[in-house]
């Protein structure tokens, strides 16, 4: 074996072209984590089958794959392609580029793919100065973003694109990606001979979150650092330390922030969560970005245990729109308290994923006939609205009419928990749930008919509240 010394410099990062930039993949098969989009019969081999380039948002993750995607598809299709950091470039380099492009396009018949990476950093009016120029279709428009393009894309170019949606990348994913960075000899650690310890593979794709960059960069340090023919935690461990981490609102140290905000706010931990809130606004964090993320939780971590946490998370974002900093900070931190005091479900969350699971996998239910609008005569003739009966009309205010697609009949999605406001919904929907038992069961609703229970009602389902 070779002394240490001469092992640790043949894996030094030293100042080559980084770890996490040689291992991009090249062919589509070596894209992991996405088959959603890439697997048969999905929406990016579809596209690529067809023969027929369209303008693209990749929304995801940072280290998802997003611009390499977009490298590849200009690739498989044969045009020249430019990578633009909305960051980094202004109008000027815009203006140039489609000047570029036009000449292009008359040359050769080929639009170019401008690729813009963090598009939502363009504000409207740059965003609009593409328009033109897809239209004409000069250029094929790909664009990478982390935020929801429907609150960050303006609705002109959005119809114009189509938005793919790209998944953190999960642990198999990360796993088959650092194996084959050490297994790699023209690009990756392969000439190295190195292995990885199980429990340092753990570590490195815990750390990384998702994120195949983090991933690859921290294993490159660890290489380096390794003494032996194996990367151990020791090596993850001190990668970790020497990695110089500073605040940068479009690099890593954001995403940590931001993510121990969240968390510390699904952990019900005041005092963490503010100071997280806090460091990211001192460190110039764009407070709007904070509101949306808050905003974001409200839904997805308090949902209906506590319906007026997104009331109240909206109500702290107009205030710091009507008031800017610093004034207005003092309404994220208000918010950021009462979100974290909350109590908390996921309950929508999950219901929504259900739902979305149901709608990719099974055919598309006709809609029964009965809850059809019947808008001409004919349509009346075959029966749409037919036995429909208006809820109203119902001294229960309700009827026994079936509005799900028969064969997703008794399907449930959404389940309330036992915390806060959650608790009254079960009551309620038991409530209704039952009303409707009755009235298929011939017994009637009792001289009070229907009328959802108050909160904290607990008198008999069949009486009026």
């Amino acid at each position: 074996m070779p002394p240490p010394e001469a092992v640790n410099k043949d894996r030094a990062p030293g100042t080559h072209t980084p770890l996490a930039e040689r291992m991009r993949p090249r062919t589509f098969d070596r894209v992991y984590g996405q088959d959603h989009l890439l697997g048969k019969g999905k929406l990016l081999s579809e596209l690529i089958e067809s023969g027929r380039l369209v303008s693209i948002i990749f929304w995801g993750p940072p280290g998802s794959g997003k611009t390499t995607l977009g490298m590849m598809l200009a690739r498989r299709f044969d045009l020249p392609f430019e990578l633009f950091s909305a960051v980094l470039s202004g109008i000027k380099e815009v203006k140039e580029f489609m000047a570029r492009a036009e000449q292009q396009k008359r040359l050769f018949g080929k639009p170019m793919v401008l690729f813009v990476d963090e598009i939502h950093r363009f504000n409207k009016a740059q965003q609009a100065a593409f328009l033109p120029y897809v239209e004409k279709g000069d250029i094929v428009l790909f664009g990478s973003t982390t935020e929801n393009p429907s609150f960050e894309v303006i609705a002109p170019l959005l119809s114009r694109t189509r938005v793919l949606v790209l998944k953190d990348l999960d642990r198999e994913a990360l796993g088959r990606i650092i194996r084959d960075a050490l297994e790699d000899k023209e690009n990756g650690l392969g000439t190295a001979g190195l292995a990885i310890d199980p429990a340092a593979l753990d570590m490195l794709v815990d750390f990384a979150n998702g994120d195949a960059r983090r991933a690859l960069n921290t294993l490159e340090i660890a290489a380096g650092l390794a003494r032996t023919e194996t990367v151990t935690m020791e090596n993850v461990q001190e990668a970790l330390q020497k990695r110089t981490l500073f605040y940068d609102k479009s690099g890593e140290e954001h995403f940590n922030l931001i993510s121990a905000l969240h968390k510390s706010l699904r952990n019900s931990d005041v005092d963490a969560a503010l100071y997280w809130l806090v460091r990211m606004l001192a460190a110039g964090e764009d407070p709007l970005y904070v509101a949306r993320r808050m905003v974001r939780f409200a839904s997805e971590d308090v949902g209906l245990a506590d319906p007026q946490a997104l009331a109240l998370t909206l109500h702290a974002k107009e205030a710091y729109d009507f008031l800017g900093s610093p004034e207005g900070e003092l309404a994220l931190v208000e918010a950021c308290v009462y979100l974290a005091a909350a109590p908390k479900s996921n309950r929508i969350y999950a219901a929504y994923g259900a739902v979305q699971r149901e709608v990719e996998r099974s055919p598309h239910e006709p809609v029964p006939l009965s809850i059809r609008n019947a808008v001409t005569a004919l349509m009346k003739e075959v029966g749409y609205g037919r036995d429909y009966r208006y809820a109203h009309d119902s001294a229960s205010a309700t009827t026994d009419l079936e509005t799900m697609p028969e064969r997703l009949r008794g399907r449930r999605y959404y389940e309330p928990g036992n915390l806060g406001f959650e608790k009254e919904m079960r009551k309620r929907i038991e409530w209704w749930e039952g009303l409707k038992a009755r009235i298929r069961e011939g017994k009637g609703v009792g001289k009070a008919g229907g009328g959802v229970p108050e909160a904290g009602d607990e008198r008999e389902t069949a009486k009026k509240p």
